[in-house]
């Protein structure tokens, strides 16, 4: 079954502007099947993952290229980025001719974000769209309307509600496509993430690096997805896993790289001292979190003692889907000083000029206190817009002047 990508909208739209589109996102979030989707009978298609139909296009690019011309899908354009300034050449051609005629020429997709867009900027700068996609939001599951989340905007739009098993069910669950649109998937679910993982070190990890011992990296993604959703400290993750500091980061570039996790920076206007500098680090899908994580059944997550983590990290990666179907590139931080007691707000939006609070909270009942940091924001200065509390409470309310509560099954 195939579930409608939110992306969609984005997507065409810039279609009618741009010669070239890229879609690039880590393995198995569904971007080959999105194009193919969405696309008319007259586009063609072609994987560049055997190694026979790889070998060409790179041996001879402009052979390839007058084999599938344009309309045309290329997957996996990053196994050969010879292709990108032949793909130019013909961009410009028929720009030349007529800028109508050049608009959706190409369709490309990527799994390895660092290679691909390093192509891009050098070939196709000015002439390409941008989109990431990520796996399936909760919205897309319900098939229910997407926007970039800000509390001041919310509506529930009719998004079916959860109880706190339900949601934690869905949460263990994951976001990958293959799962979620798979009846009875649960039974699956130790295979699939075993499978996932044996081809993400096997052919993304070995392609973006020198990585001589995958078994070591394997130990250092675990230890990542044990500190999800918290302050990252480099010296620990490196004496945990058994690597020097230099590969910490290496390894977590890598798992940017390749959409597994991101990094999230605090705010700091005027790289104020009073500030901490330290990035919280997220992994980018609860299942393959859990599944790393030796949470095996949603039951024992929901009452465990990471049950926090898990839920601050499925939010913050729900409002990040949130901006990246709608093609947009969101500008997200988070707040903690360094005071005795230091104060922390999980996520600040700052959109047109205005900082949006939000707290997470795992708790079914609602409290007031929880959002006390967000009048902390007011040292920066500048306007600050309505907060939200997201939490398992099951209704929108009015927590505070200016603060709302929204029930994390609506995000």
């Amino acid at each position: 079954m195939y579930i409608r990508r939110a992306l969609e909208q984005a997507f065409l739209a810039s279609n009618d502007f741009f010669p070239a589109l890229l879609v690039t996102g880590s393995r198995q979030v569904g971007k080959t099947t999105f194009l193919r989707k969405i696309a008319d009978s007259g586009r063609r298609y072609v994987s560049l993952d055997p190694m026979d139909v790889r070998i060409r296009a790179k041996e001879d690019p402009r052979l390839f290229l007058a084999d599938y011309p344009p309309p045309v899908i290329i997957d996996e354009i990053q196994y050969a980025p010879e292709l990108l300034p032949y793909i130019k050449a013909i961009i410009d051609e028929a720009r030349h001719v007529s800028p109508e005629r050049a608009r959706g020429m190409y369709w490309l997709t990527g799994s390895q974000q660092f290679q691909v867009m390093k192509g891009v900027t050098e070939s196709l700068a000015g002439r390409i769209g941008i989109f990431n996609m990520y796996g399936l939001s909760n919205r897309e599951i319900a098939a229910a309307k997407s926007h970039p989340f800000l509390p001041e905007k919310f509506s529930m739009d009719g998004m079916p509600s959860k109880t706190p098993a339900e949601f934690f069910a869905s949460l263990w669950l994951g976001s990958y496509p293959e799962l979620v649109s798979t009846p009875g998937a649960e039974k699956y679910w130790t295979r699939f993430y075993q499978s996932y993982l044996r081809s993400y070190l096997e052919r993304d990890v070995s392609a973006l690096s020198q990585v001589a011992d995958l078994e070591k990296f394997y130990a250092f993604l675990k230890a990542v997805a044990a500190r999800s959703g918290q302050m990252l400290n480099y010296s620990d993750l490196a004496r945990d896993t058994g690597v020097s500091q230099p590969t910490t980061k290496s390894y977590l570039s890598i798992l940017q790289t390749s959409g597994i996790a991101k990094l999230l920076y605090p705010y700091r206007a005027n790289a104020s001292a009073s500030m901490v500098s330290t990035p919280k680090l997220y992994m980018l899908d609860t299942g393959l979190m859990a599944f790393l994580t030796d949470w095996n059944t949603p039951e024992t997550l929901a009452s465990g003692a990471q049950a926090g983590h898990f839920f601050e990290t499925w939010c913050f990666a729900e409002i990040l889907k949130s901006y990246a179907n709608a093609g947009e590139e969101p500008s997200f931080w988070y707040y903690r000083d360094r005071e005795r007691n230091p104060g922390e707000i999980d996520l600040i939006i700052r959109a047109n000029g205005t900082l949006y609070p939000v707290e997470f909270k795992k708790a079914a009942t609602i409290d007031k206190n929880a959002v006390k940091n967000f009048a902390k924001l007011a040292a920066f200065k500048q306007p600050i817009g309505t907060g939200a509390l997201v939490s398992l409470f099951p209704e929108v309310t009015h927590l505070k002047d200016h603060a709302l509560t929204i029930p994390a099954f609506g995000l």
